[in-house]
């Protein structure tokens, strides 16, 4: 397989990854909040982890693990279940941080680590996830032995969402000292209220 079908396939792949990392859901908000409150290394750590978690289930689907995709759609209502209980913690936790007078960044490697590690599972929580990648990769042929390997997908669906966590934190965390300490607490509480209702909304599925 020549490297221009490999780069065109790779290209491709980004450009889903930046089209399901895009919307605006509980993970961007959540990635949102936190560049605005803790600064862009949290925000980043958010985001990659929601990336992470896209490329997972971008392999899932390149793949055509089969076995993998129906045990993932049969557990459709414990995930949603599951996914909706750690965003009330997040929600609860949102709405009691206490806000400091100065925003100041997080850079602590462990607590880093723990923000990514937080959305990667509640992103391998959402069952529409896997769903999305199933159909998308499916249009572009994923499995054909006239593709080139499906790396190729994992890796740009992986660089498309982590490029688009750095765009939206960056942006973000270039305006985060204009918010005093009253504004970024209102916009904790509505996080918080927003993070509830996501959670809600999900469970609300599932009747």
């Amino acid at each position: 397989m020549d490297l221009t079908t490999s780069l065109t396939v790779f290209l491709q792949a980004a450009v889903i990854g930046v089209l399901i990392a895009a919307p605006v859901g509980p993970i961007g908000l959540l990635t949102m909040q936190r560049t605005l409150e803790r600064g862009l290394a949290a925000g980043l750590a958010t985001g990659l982890g929601a990336a992470a978690a896209d490329a997972v289930y971008g392999a899932v689907g390149a793949f055509s693990v089969r076995w993998l995709i129906d045990g993932l759609t049969s557990a459709k209502t414990p995930l949603a279940l599951g996914g909706g209980a750690l965003l009330l913690v997040l929600a609860w936790r949102t709405w009691h941080a206490p806000v400091a007078h100065t925003a100041a960044p997080a850079r602590d490697a462990r607590g880093l680590l723990g923000l990514a590690a937080g959305t990667f599972a509640l992103t391998l929580a959402n069952p529409a996830t896997i769903v999305s990648f199933i159909a998308v990769f499916g249009s572009l042929g994923a499995g054909r032995p006239s593709l080139p390997s499906p790396w190729w997908m994992v890796a740009g669906v992986l660089a498309g969402s982590a490029a688009w966590w750095l765009l939206l934190t960056s942006a973000i965390a270039h305006q985060r000292q204009r918010f005093t300490p009253a504004w970024r607490q209102r916009i904790n509480r509505a996080s918080a209220l927003l993070l509830g209702g996501f959670a809600l909304w999900q469970w609300g599925q599932l009747v």
